[in-house]
């Protein structure tokens, strides 16, 4: 507690600086205001309640503007969601099909070697016929 030494100086002397400031304030408790200060007060306090009243009002507006837009938002993303699943669900079917046009192509391949070879296999003997039967008109001829 030695700084209480030191604060005891200001404390018992007076300060006329804190005693002029103190002075209206401890006026104005004592003394009524006049009637055109009330008035003049009253209009005041009537302005500042309309100023606030207009604030009040521009952030209404402002909310208002914002729940439009996050409510058109809302729609945006609704669609999106419903374009995504549809999207999903073209894909799925898309794959669904590549996988059976595969198979079919696989299928397909290996029918058709079939077929080829089993034209081939038809088509020897016709040829080989063919052949002997040249050799036999050459002979012949000569």
């Amino acid at each position: 507690m030695q700084s209480l030494p030191k604060y005891q100086a200001v404390l018992q002397e007076p300060n006329e600086q804190l005693l002029s400031e103190r002075q209206p304030t401890l006026r104005s408790k004592h003394v009524e205001p006049c009637w055109w200060c009330k008035g003049a007060l009253i209009e005041e306090r009537d302005q500042g309640i309309r100023e606030i009243q207009q604030q009040i009002g521009e952030v209404n507006e402002i909310f208002k503007g914002l729940a439009v837009l996050v409510h058109e938002q809302g729609v945006m993303i609704d669609d999106i969601d419903s374009n995504i699943e549809t999207s999903h669900a073209a894909t799925a079917q898309a794959n669904r099909q590549l996988t059976k046009a595969a198979k079919s192509q696989k299928s397909n391949s290996s029918l058709l070697g079939f077929i080829q070879l089993s034209m081939f296999l038809a088509c020897l003997p016709l040829v080989i016929f063919g052949i002997v039967l040249l050799i036999v008109i050459i002979v012949l001829a000569t």
